[in-house]
């Protein structure tokens, strides 16, 4: 590999080092030395967005299913437009580097007039981050960055920022990237006094469970051992697939199914791994849940941030559950009663929701027989999405179903992007709605001309389905603001050279959705719902107005 003669070259080599294979962005003034040495380095994949929040929601799906996501970024209105993006890193724990550039040192603070400028840009990128840095000498650049990296990767995870004024990113230096990629810090020693009560605790237990989330998305294997010795496991949506949902004792993602709730009043202890609980998973934080209850996260301050515990384990998810593994590998967890209501919940929660979701549910097997083991889901805050992709669709391995945890609506699109270049041997579907597509509509573009091997679904309800039934639950008969034009994707499809097909029936599911999978390369699916038929609204639970 060359010596670096500039700080875009050397930035350029670090990534690599790291094994980044694409880096996402708009190309800009304030950026353009980074992005013309990615530019002449053939390792590096540049996938351009139409916009920088784009960009950066496509980088942090790329970290969640290959351990770093890149994005890079102009300065001020075009850091500005990542903040939203940011904020949905955050919110899911991505690893993701975002670089952004800055004007130049001598015009900074200033409030002159220059091109890009903005007030405390490194302010606002602390308030959507992990964290946030600034270069201020063209030899400080890479050591920040790999600082960056660090603190991305380390649990908890998250998006990192970095401004380099333009004047550095071309500056010519002489010293080398290191030679090494760097490794994430290390993770506290969980507490052994702490782990021999909750071994005590899981002996005395005649019907505990085990609800994992992302903070345990590397945790499988342990959680399956657990779940083979008897454990029940529920997960949280961002968890699906820590344990497949094909194992007898998975209780999915049915956190608010009444069988699964009745289940949850019987258990006489629950361990929490690496879930925040969210509201939408518990009824706005008032789901009754068993006691004693005990949390297992990496993160201190997790403690009572959403219910108080009975006691707290410091500690890695992963290290924690395999060391429960170890124990309970040979031990005989709840007993065969327990087996059968477990089962019981499980498909009595399926049997309502499919009978909620009527023709969709068909739409839904469709789907799965149609896509790959390994292919991924990639879904929109969207009614489809919240129903039968958040909890019915199944689903065997992390990672495979992917969605805003932040709960903006799209980001489908740019999510579904990030994966396909990330995994490109993996099919890959996008399950958006019309209003969340058009708001990054564009990158419908970035799909076509990067040519990814994606299906992108489009559920047509003109209009925002979500808040039609919001409103209805709150208001009864008062709707407004929710009718919104839509184009005809299709004919956007056309446009764009895109293959397409149009849905508008249960009947013509199995065909269609098998034909679109099945084309190698990027794919567009038009389901109009107001010919397919009604899906009932399943909203928020337990939001408060007023």
């Amino acid at each position: 590999m060359s010596t670096p003669n500039t700080v875009g070259d050397a930035i350029v080599e670090t990534l690599i080092q790291q094994g980044v294979s694409a880096v996402y962005g708009v190309i800009s003034i304030h950026n353009l030395p980074i992005a013309d040495a990615i530019g002449r380095h053939e390792a590096l994949r540049f996938v351009p967005a139409r916009g920088e929040a784009g960009a950066v929601t496509m980088a942090d799906a790329h970290g969640r299913q290959r351990g770093l996501g890149v994005a890079l970024t102009s300065t001020g209105a075009g850091a500005g437009n990542a903040v939203g993006a940011l904020l949905e890193a955050l919110n899911a724990g991505a690893p993701l580097l975002h670089i952004t550039g800055q004007v130049e040192r001598d015009y900074l603070g200033r409030e002159s007039g220059f091109i890009h400028e903005t007030q405390d840009q490194i302010g606002f990128l602390r308030a959507c981050s992990k964290r946030a840095y600034s270069a201020h000498t063209a030899e400080q650049v890479v050591p920040v960055l790999r600082r960056a990296m660090r603190d991305a990767m380390t649990p908890p995870m998250g998006p990192v920022s970095v401004e380099i004024p333009i004047d550095l990113q071309g500056a010519t230096i002489e010293s080398q990237p290191l030679g090494y990629a760097v490794a994430r810090a290390a993770a506290p020693t969980f507490d052994e006094g702490g782990f021999a009560s909750l071994v005590e605790r899981l002996q005395q237990a005649r019907r505990p469970l085990l609800w994992v989330g992302g903070g345990a998305l590397q945790a499988g294997d342990a959680v399956r051992r657990l779940a083979d010795a008897g454990l029940p496991v529920i997960s949280s949506t961002h968890g699906r697939g820590i344990l497949a949902d094909s194992h007898p004792r998975s209780l999915r993602a049915f956190h608010n199914a009444a069988a699964v709730e009745e289940l949850l009043a019987q258990s006489d202890l629950l361990i929490v791994a690496g879930s925040k609980l969210r509201s939408n998973e518990t009824k706005t934080f008032t789901l009754p849940l068993p006691r004693p209850l005990v949390q297992i996260d990496i993160d201190p301050a997790a403690c009572h941030r959403t219910y108080l515990v009975d006691d707290f384990l410091e500690g890695d998810c992963t290290e924690v559950l395999e060391a429960l593994a170890e124990r309970f590998e040979t031990t005989r967890l709840g007993d065969d009663d327990y087996d059968t209501e477990v089962v019981r919940a499980v498909a009595e929660a399926e049997r309502a929701l499919r009978q909620q979701m009527g023709p969709y549910a068909e739409l839904c097997d469709a789907l799965r027989r149609a896509l790959p083991c390994d292919g991924i889901l990639v879904r929109d805050i969207t009614m489809s999405g919240s129903t039968w992709g958040s909890r019915l669709f199944p689903i065997e391995t992390p990672n495979t179903n992917v969605h805003s945890l932040a709960g903006a609506i799209g980001m489908g699109l740019p999510m579904a992007i990030g994966s396909a270049v990330a995994k490109p041997t993996c099919k890959v579907v996008g399950l958006v709605g019309d209003g969340g597509l058009m708001l990054g509509v564009g990158e419908l573009a970035t799909m076509v001309q990067e040519n990814l091997d994606m299906t992108l679904i489009v559920m047509n309800d003109g209009g925002y389905g979500v808040m039609r039934g919001i409103q209805r639950n709150y208001f009864s008969d008062r709707q407004y603001y929710n009718e919104l034009l839509t184009p005809s994707f299709t004919m956007l499809a056309d446009a764009m050279g895109l293959p397409h097909w149009h849905l508008s029936s249960a009947d013509e599911a199995a065909r269609v959705l098998q034909d679109a999978v099945a084309h190698a390369g990027p794919a567009l699916v038009e389901v109009d719902m107001a010919s397919f038929g009604e899906l009932a609204f399943a909203g928020p639970p337990q939001k408060k107005l007023y």
